[in-house]
């Protein structure tokens, strides 16, 4: 009797007190503006670093690179019609210059970032439909089409103010003997060029087999010092890749505001990692020590900002363990036997294109799915 009593009484809600909607139905109470605002945080220990050791122009390149993707956005949104200020104000086109700007060397021509905000905000995000429609990472786009078109300047490498010290070991390495005259007369780092740690390994001849020749190739990138000077950030690259130091604080800042998948760059870095010490053991005269590759490079930049995007990334935990892994594959087999010393950015966007597939192969299956058999179907 009590249980036809309370299910006379029970009454479903009706009118306005009914909510349809679709899923999610649970919310964290994150914005987009908030999720971008912490990645913003996130990237400020290494601009503070790239100010460090590369001087105010770093800050420069940085807030003008910014302001190139924020007024890019901004003129596509006014004549498409879009409202400018509700989409420029959910700070994505700010992060995109940020990181954008992070890809580009300290002496990079002002007229450089205005050309990659276009490549970034209209050709890599808005000819899709804008923000959550975008397949690829629309920083990578630019940086990918910056070095194709204008090689000279985005190689155009100017040493740390470490560098500059008589005390950085193996300059030789990296400085010509012309650099080398220009820091004895005194001259200033934005009148010196040299070469980066990737840059010096992809042109000393290989060396095959396991012989002592072999051995001692590329002996002199991977003492100890040198690799102190790699993890700090004391040495040349683009602005946001060289501090390995401040790229993990910011990995931390990320990990703690539950923004990005931890296990992404891991696996990313683990798998250059493996590859590369692989090939080492094996070919020590091929490639220099997997530390080497860790530490140099914009592989810590690649991995814990660009390949943990959210819209361009996969959305299952095991397809992102395939993305990471086929990024770091890529990424080692470039950097080993490709024309470009660097294979992030290229390794990135080819799976990148390959994300819908990897989540069509990883969706999980809806609860209470039994498949057609094809009896069933024939019949």
């Amino acid at each position: 009797m009590d249980t036809e009593k309370n299910s006379v009484e029970m009454k479903l809600p009706t009118g306005k007190n009914l909510v349809l909607s679709s899923s999610p139905h649970l919310s964290t109470g994150a914005n987009l503006r908030k999720i971008m605002g912490g990645v913003l945080l996130a990237l400020l220990p290494s601009a503070a670093a790239a100010v460090w050791f590369f001087g105010w122009r770093a800050l420069l390149i940085i807030v003008y690179t910014a302001f190139c993707c924020v007024t890019a956005e901004a003129l596509w949104c006014a004549f498409s019609g879009k409202p400018v200020w509700r989409t420029i104000g959910d700070l994505s086109a700010a992060l995109t210059g940020v990181l954008l700007a992070f890809c580009l060397p300290v002496s990079v021509p002002l007229y450089v970032p205005p050309i990659g905000a276009i490549l970034a905000i209209w050709l890599g995000k808005q000819v899709y439909g804008g923000l959550g429609n975008n397949p690829f990472n629309p920083a990578l786009v630019a940086r990918v089409g910056l070095l194709i078109a204008l090689p000279a300047a985005m190689t155009f490498w100017t040493p740390s103010r470490g560098m500059m010290k008589d005390d950085y070991p193996e300059k030789r390495e990296f400085f010509s003997q012309e650099g080398l005259q220009k820091i004895s007369d005194g001259e200033a780092p934005d009148a010196v060029t040299c070469a980066t740690p990737l840059g010096v390994a992809g042109t000393t001849p290989k060396v095959s087999g396991r012989s002592d020749e072999a051995a001692a190739n590329f002996i002199s990138l991977e003492n100890r010092e040198l690799f102190k000077k790699y993890f700090i950030g004391d040495r040349a690259g683009c602005l946001g890749e060289t501090s390995v130091l401040a790229l993990i604080m910011g990995y931390f800042i990320l990990v703690a505001l539950n923004l990005i998948n931890w296990r992404v760059p891991l696996l990313f870095i683990g798998t250059v990692a493996l590859v590369t010490a692989l090939v080492n053991w094996c070919m020590p005269g091929v490639t220099p020590p997997a530390l080497f590759h860790i530490l140099n490079g914009g592989l810590f930049l690649g991995a814990v900002f660009m390949a943990t995007d959210m819209v361009t990334s996969p959305i299952t935990g095991l397809g992102c363990v395939i993305f990471a892994v086929g990024c770091g594959l890529l990424t080692s087999v470039i950097r080993i036997w490709g024309n470009y010393p660097e294979g992030v950015s290229f390794a990135i966007l080819f799976m990148n294109a390959l994300v819908p597939l990897i989540d069509r192969w990883c969706g999980h299956r809806p609860f209470g799915y039994v498949p057609i058999r094809k009896k069933e179907v024939s019949k």
